[in-house]
Formats: C-alpha cells, sequence, structure tokens
C-alpha cells in the first residue's frame, strides 16, 4: 500500500487500516472518508469497506475508494483471520463483553487435551446460528435491534467452514484460538458453540482480525498515521 503525489483517490485506492478497538466500521469509514476530503477538497468520494467489525474488536479493515469500491463485493467473499480470546466458564447474552454476564460454569475438568478435542470437532464445514446481537437483517431491521429491546427472534443457522484452527495458549480461564474461516462466520458463536462442547460456557473477550485473504495486518496503517501522512504530501 503506497502513498505518494500521485495517489489518485477519486480514480480509487485500496487502504488497509488497524481498526481501534471501540471504533465502529462506520467510524473508522467516515473518519477515513472526511481527512481525504478534507485534506484534497473534493466535495463527494465513494469509500466503503469490504467486511464488518464489531465495535469491541480490532485489526485489519479493508477500506475502498472510488472506483475501487467495485471490488468490495469480491474482497468480502475471502477468508478472514483472527485471533481470539474465549472466556471459559461464563457467558453473555452478545457472547462477549457488549453486555454483562448472566451465567457461570465449571472449568475444573477442562483440560487441554479437551479443548483440542473441540477445536477438531469445530473444523471443516459447521452449522452456525448467528448471534441475536448481531448486524445481520431480520424482516428489514438488524437483529440487535430486536434483541436490545428484549424482543425474541429466530435466527436461522447457516454453513460457515472453519479452514484452520489453532490453539495458541491454554491459561484457563482464556484460551487463544488462531481461525482462517470462511466469510460470514461469527466468532461469538463459535465461543458460544466451544463453551457448549466442553460442557461448560463461553464468550469472546478479545479479538483481532490479522488478515483478509490475501491483505494482512502487519500491512496495515493506524488512522492517525493516515491523516499525517496525507497532511505531509497536501503540504508539501
Amino acid at each position: 500500500m503506497k502513498i505518494d503525489k500521485n495517489t489518485d483517490f477519486l480514480e480509487g485506492q485500496l487502504l488497509l487500516f488497524d481498526k481501534p478497538m471501540y471504533w465502529t466500521s462506520f467510524d473508522l469509514v467516515k473518519k477515513v472518508k472526511n481527512i481525504i476530503r478534507n485534506t484534497f477538497g473534493y466535495k463527494k468520494i465513494k469509500v466503503g469497506h469490504a467486511g464488518t467489525l464489531d465495535p469491541l474488536a480490532s485489526g485489519l479493515m479493508i477500506i475502498c475508494t472510488g472506483k475501487y469500491t467495485r471490488q468490495i463485493s469480491a474482497l468480502q467473499e475471502s477468508s478472514k483471520e483472527y485471533i481470539a480470546d474465549i472466556r471459559l466458564g461464563e457467558t453473555t447474552p452478545s457472547f462477549d463483553l457488549e453486555t454483562v454476564i448472566d451465567g457461570k460454569y465449571e472449568t475444573g475438568h477442562i483440560t487441554r487435551d479437551l479443548v483440542l478435542k473441540a477445536l477438531a470437532h469445530f473444523g471443516g464445514e459447521n452449522e452456525q446460528i448467528p448471534p441475536v446481537f448481531s448486524a445481520k437483517n431480520i424482516k428489514g431491521k438488524r437483529a440487535y435491534d430486536y434483541a436490545r429491546k428484549g424482543i425474541d427472534i429466530e435466527m436461522k443457522a447457516r454453513k460457515v467452514i472453519f479452514h484452520e484452527l489453532e490453539l495458541l495458549n491454554f491459561e484457563l480461564p482464556i484460551v487463544t484460538v488462531r481461525i482462517l474461516c470462511s466469510k460470514g462466520t461469527y466468532v461469538r458463536a463459535f465461543a458460544r458453540d466451544m463453551g457448549n462442547y466442553l460442557d461448560s460456557g463461553a464468550y469472546l473477550s478479545e479479538l483481532k482480525r490479522t488478515s483478509i485473504g490475501e491483505y494482512k495486518l502487519e500491512d496495515a496503517m493506524q488512522v492517525n498515521e493516515f491523516e499525517r501522512l496525507l497532511n505531509s504530501l497536501y503540504d508539501t
């Protein structure tokens, strides 16, 4: 990802960013769009992203400008890699820390070998039920709109693929897993399902996306770095 004085954002660019925790995906898109508009005086410019990250997740986001926004659909088909911290022995309604803990469970029976067995079980194709606290469209509304109002809705299972599941660290109550999966996979739902398989409970305590297809987090920039770079090019 090279940006210099010849970079044409209106014609189109593919940009890699490291989304900060607590930002929504829309927050990042809006910030990048405003930086470009304010720096170059554009009245209008198309800016979009290729794959949402939850506010409590950090990591790689691909942002496209101009004509490159036509590539977004193809980019969204790519596999994604994540590093996930999963907290065993507790549950939350959202399967992460967006909501408060609503259940506590035993973990004394959980061993490293049992976790490895669980990862082997989930490898490959799975039927996964998305979280109710998600942006999935249900009858014209986001699922989380129903969930936050206490309205029960049916979330239908869909096929997802876990290409690779690797245990990086086992230190109860936290296990750290590297996950390479298909598009549309909810890592929060994987945490829930893993807790159930282990005869316990679980929620996602931390999540970082490290790749989207061939694009890597190590090649991404922070949004403030991007702003400083554009300002330096504009000033000179």
